[in-house]
């Protein structure tokens, strides 16, 4: 493996750990390397792992382009519960039953998010409102409305059904929601959903499998 020790510019791709916050992974990277112009392209939630591509030096010229590329991500919904950041930052609501959901329910409510979608951001999202990230106003118990945005799913498929646990792979534009699209999949169900999961796997043509972990990174 190649070591990160010269200032070069490069891209650098890192498996983000669970609860690490993109910007921890830039702090790390830039101890590690001894450099100060780095960033990465395009940000994960702390509840998400995987794919998180950072670049240094000149190489910072591409995190627009890298951003605007195609993601993937595998990961999985519950159902019968939603939270109001639409993941497990905030706290599920009581249990509803879904007995009554079928398999066939479930394939055939993913074919309404194929294509080009509309969808709002969480309001605990880094989604900007008057100026302040909307979760920073969700988190002080201010209200606010965000506004729609059209996005892009290539690819909506369940592999793996375990109610409540239903395990999905999206392929999708940039901006899309993926915590969004948890809940309004459970809107379609008529019992609530949240994304209880969530894996980046790919960005462009650049892979999970290429990815060093932190650990590899110390």
């Amino acid at each position: 493996m190649e070591k990160l020790t010269t200032p070069e510019p490069r891209v650098i791709l890192i498996d983000k750990p669970l609860e690490w916050t993109s910007f921890d992974v830039v702090k790390k990277l830039r101890s590690k390397l001894g450099i100060k112009k780095i960033g990465h392209a395009g940000t994960l939630d702390p509840l998400a792992t995987g794919l998180l591509i950072l670049c240094t030096g000149k190489m910072t010229k591409k995190i627009e382009s890298i951003q605007a590329q195609e993601k993937e991500y595998e990961g999985s919904f519950t159902i019968g519960q939603t939270t109001p950041s639409f993941d497990l930052e905030t706290k599920p609501t009581p249990p509803v039953s879904y007995n009554h959901i079928k398999n066939e329910d479930i394939l055939n409510a993913t074919k309404l998010y194929i294509g080009n979608i509309t969808q709002t951001p969480p309001i605990y999202s880094a989604v900007k409102v008057n100026g302040k990230r909307a979760y920073e106003s969700a988190r002080a118990g201010v209200e606010i409305k965000l506004k729609t945005r059209e996005v892009l799913i290539n690819k909506f498929e369940i592999t793996d059904i375990n109610l409540p646990v239903i395990k999905f792979k999206v392929v999708c534009s940039k901006g899309t929601y993926i915590r969004s699209l948890a809940n309004d999949f459970g809107k379609t169900l008529g019992v609530g959903a949240f994304l209880s999961a969530l894996r980046r796997t790919r960005i462009g043509e650049f892979k999970i499998s290429n990815a060093l972990t932190i650990e590899e990174v110390e």
